[in-house]
């Protein structure tokens, strides 16, 4: 038993690692003395004078931390695919939310039910900062303005919800990944193109609230797809990942 346990923390390790690959680490310091760590993987092959997209990436509860390191482990890695790298480079910025920060939220909310999720919570300060960090490359000329992603998963799905109601403006898509958020917000995110997916045996965070976003941004005239995964628990970014055209749909989006 022992030898097995061994043996699954390489794994793991070994997979973390690979996951890094590619990955540059980063410190953003704000105007306001604010930091936050984040990693930057570039495009490949990338060539003056041409425009790539950039893909913003919201890691979930499990992952925060301050190694700079942990917020890869569940889709850092699709991104490394040599297939994905060269059909669609782009720069992707994962960032890593402090083990006391909760990305939209000033703390844990009390519950996942889409109706008592905050309805007008202030901006958080580590949302702040990662929008200042965002804007530096926003501005820069290699950055495709029009093709703005993001992604997160469970907590990160809830910032995602969140930073598309605040920012509309910024992103092409929205990849809300088993999250939740109160529906009521989402007529704000209505310019947003959003995919979402959720389990259906979801035990961490309900999938009503999936289901709930879904038919708020039907209502108000949202572009919008939902895809839920039967018997799948708080795990949905697995096959979430591995949906044939998770890429192509998400790149084919623009402004």
């Amino acid at each position: 038993m022992k030898k097995l346990l061994t043996l699954f923390a390489l794994l793991l390790l070994t997979a973390s690692v690979v996951a890094q690959q590619g990955y540059e680490k980063k410190v953003f310091v704000s105007p306001q003395g604010d930091s936050l760590q984040y990693r930057l993987l570039r495009p490949e092959g990338q060539k003056s004078g041409k425009k790539y997209p950039l893909v913003l990436f919201l890691h979930g509860a499990g992952e925060r931390g301050s190694d700079n390191e942990k917020q890869l482990t569940h889709g850092g890695q699709m991104f490394l695919n040599p297939v994905n790298r060269e059909k669609h480079p782009a720069f992707v910025l994962a960032p890593q939310c402090p083990e006391s920060g909760y990305w939209a939220y000033h703390a844990r909310p009390t519950s996942f039910v889409p109706a008592e999720m905050p309805l007008n919570e202030p901006i958080t300060p580590i949302f702040k900062t990662l929008k200042e960090l965002l804007d530096t490359y926003l501005a820069l000329p290699e950055v495709d303005k029009k093709r703005v992603y993001i992604i997160g998963l469970s907590m990160g799905g809830m910032g995602t919800y969140d930073m598309a109601i605040r920012y509309p403006e910024v992103f092409a898509a929205a990849v809300p990944i088993c999250g939740t958020v109160n529906p009521a917000r989402l007529k704000q995110a209505k310019s947003v193109n959003f995919r979402i997916f959720h389990g259906d045996a979801d035990n961490v965070v309900p999938v009503e609230g999936s289901r709930e976003a879904y038919k708020a941004l039907k209502q108000v005239g949202a572009k919008v797809e939902y895809i839920e995964f039967p018997g799948c628990n708080h795990g949905s970014w697995t096959p979430a990942f591995g949906t044939p055209d998770f890429m192509e749909w998400l790149f084919k989006q623009k402004k």
